[in-house]
């Protein structure tokens, strides 16, 4: 009998698996089946309509417009993994292309150059020079040393910071939370005081190469439409192309483990699911002797709850389903982390986004007019905002099925429950329209000359076709404060034939919240399960080492 591989999870992680497994494995497509509650991931972007239409929400009273709950940056030189795998995918756009080459083409004709990254009350865009321009990066001595205390510190020493959050790491220098860095740190990587110092270092390794020009962005690679269009669906596509079977709407809800003679032994022998567009029919599939199994065990988008226009969300008290399954893998071995950690604590966690589907492109030519910048170009953030609110106007159009008149746009703050500058609620408690009319008054006091926004706010309200708030409260939870062994290896010790693959498996020196990592956990999985060995790994940069690209840093730190 045809070993087989099992994949709990459609994100692409497990999508990358499935190529790793036909591509270095030499497996046939028929011998993979991935299941999932959804196609998107984390990597979502839809109409709103296919969106409910998938999932089955009926509440929004509007149906209109588009949704991406979040965006995804990309970056060239850190993600090899990533571009790797790509390099195997036909583009569904350019067939003559892979997925790499059409991103980075795109990308390089559009290159990211972001100049109204940071925006406050009393300056404006903080682009004009003197102390508080973004391009500095506004250290003290101290806040420097703590910084590259922490850089330095070894990966074997990564234990003395066990459940150290970046606050406590920075407790002897708090001054460090009032720089331009730590605004453009936080609000670029979704970072919190409360997140894990240990992540923080990690970053500041990995992205070594992104610090200098943190400002900029520029190091930021985008694709040509939203990334489940851009990357998701062209996966699926290569992998059903090879006979791959994807079971959509089937909920795993158990693991089946073999009762060995040697019980720290893991071998899956069974997984217990519920069919939830079936009248929650139950079922069982059998795990035969050489068979795999591939778990994304946590995902940072689960239990969200999206409201619309006129609709606030209605939170979602659900423990995350995916860790709920890793949570019960660790009730019959020690091994395998704690889920808790990353899903137990939404303050540490949680945040919230809207998308504003318009149908015509006033609102978004007065943003580009108010930031000096044309759409595509990345992140702005009002420093001084109660909720820390920013936007990400995309290269238009965004979604294939936008019209010509029509134009997307994407918002989020870190901190939902507190209450808005111009709408005296918490941002969670919002409609739509009043998460818009929120940054409606931060463009209008950002734009002071003209006073355009104030005096055509009825205009920009009118042009709207939908705002879609979601709330999402495990965004963050891969910062969360941890310590060694808090993850699961992505094979763990004594594992036969269960793999994690996400952002809650635990690898060496890559970084959390990116594609890459997730690519990376999935070559690490096929590759020891095939008994490939470990210097066949994709090569990683190691930009930490090099040192023009530390020289760069240091000037910057001082900058």
């Amino acid at each position: 009998m045809a070993q087989k591989a099992y994949m709990i999870g459609t994100g692409v992680g497990n999508l990358a698996a499935g190529i790793y497994l036909i591509r270095d494995g030499g497996w046939h497509g028929d011998q993979i089946t991935m299941f999932g509650l959804e196609k998107h991931g984390a990597n979502d972007g839809a109409a709103v309509e296919d969106y409910i239409s998938e999932y089955g929400n009926q509440s929004l009273s509007n149906q209109k417009g588009f949704l991406a709950k979040g965006g995804r940056m990309l970056n060239e030189e850190t993600y090899e993994n990533l571009w790797d795998v790509l390099r195997e995918v036909p583009s569904l756009d350019h067939p003559d292309k892979t997925v790499t080459e059409e991103i980075l083409d795109f990308d390089h004709a559009h290159p990211t150059h972001d100049i109204a990254r940071l925006i406050d009350k009393m300056d404006g865009i903080r682009n004009k020079g003197g102390k508080n321009d973004y391009r500095h990066m506004q250290f003290n001595t101290r806040d420097r040393m703590l910084l590259t205390k922490l850089m330095m510190m070894p990966e074997s020493k990564e234990s003395e910071i066990n459940d150290i959050s970046i606050e406590k790491w920075f407790e002897n220098s708090p001054h460090m939370f009032t720089t331009n860095f730590w605004y453009m740190w936080q609000t670029t990587f979704a970072f919190k005081k409360e997140s894990s110092a240990m992540e923080l270092r990690r970053y500041m390794n990995r992205m070594i190469l992104e610090f200098s020009r943190i400002n900029t962005l520029e190091g930021v690679t985008r694709t040509p439409y939203n990334q489940y269009e851009s990357i998701i669906l062209p996966m699926r596509k290569y992998l059903s192309d090879r006979g791959v079977t994807f079971v959509d709407n089937r909920k795993i809800t158990e693991f089946k483990f073999k009762d060995t003679a040697l019980r720290d032994d893991i071998v899956v022998t069974g997984l217990e699911y519920e069919e939830v567009d079936n009248d929650n029919q139950i079922g069982e599939i059998v795990i035969n002797d050489g068979d795999l199994v591939f778990d994304t065990n946590g995902s940072i988008t689960d239990s969200s709850s999206m409201g619309d226009i006129d609709t606030p969300i209605v939170e979602n008290m659900e423990y995350a389903p995916s860790a709920k399954l890793w949570k019960q893998a660790t009730e019959h071995f020690y091994s395998l982390g704690k889920p808790d950690k990353f899903f137990n604590d939404r303050q540490q966690s949680e945040w919230m986004s809207f998308t504003v589907t318009t149908d015509n492109h006033f609102a978004v030519n007065e943003i580009a007019r108010i930031t000096q910048q044309e759409p595509g170009n990345a992140l702005n953030t009002w420093v001084d905002s109660n909720n820390l609110l920013s936007i990400v106007v995309h290269h238009q159009p965004h979604f294939h099925a936008q019209k010509e008149n029509e134009t997307v746009f994407w918002g989020y703050c870190l901190y939902p429950r507190r209450k808005g500058d111009f709408v005296q609620k918490p941002f969670i408690e919002m409609t739509g329209r009043e998460m818009l009319e929120e940054l409606l008054g931060h463009l209008a006091q950002t734009d002071t000359a003209t006073d355009n926004i104030s005096r055509h706010t009825d205009e920009i309200m009118d042009s709207v076709v939908n705002v879609i708030p979601v709330y999402m409260p495990y965004a963050s939870s891969l910062f969360n404060r941890r310590a060694i062994g808090d993850r699961p290896d992505v094979v763990p010790e004594h594992s036969k034939n269960l793999a994690f693959i996400s952002q809650f498996a635990e690898m060496p020196f890559d970084m959390v919240f990116t594609e890459q990592y997730s690519f990376r956990c999935a070559q690490v999985a096929v590759y020891k399960f095939l008994g490939i060995l470990d210097t066949q790994l994709t090569p990683m940069h190691h930009y930490e080492k090099m040192p023009k690209v530390l020289a760069k840093a240091t000037k910057t730190m001082f900058r």
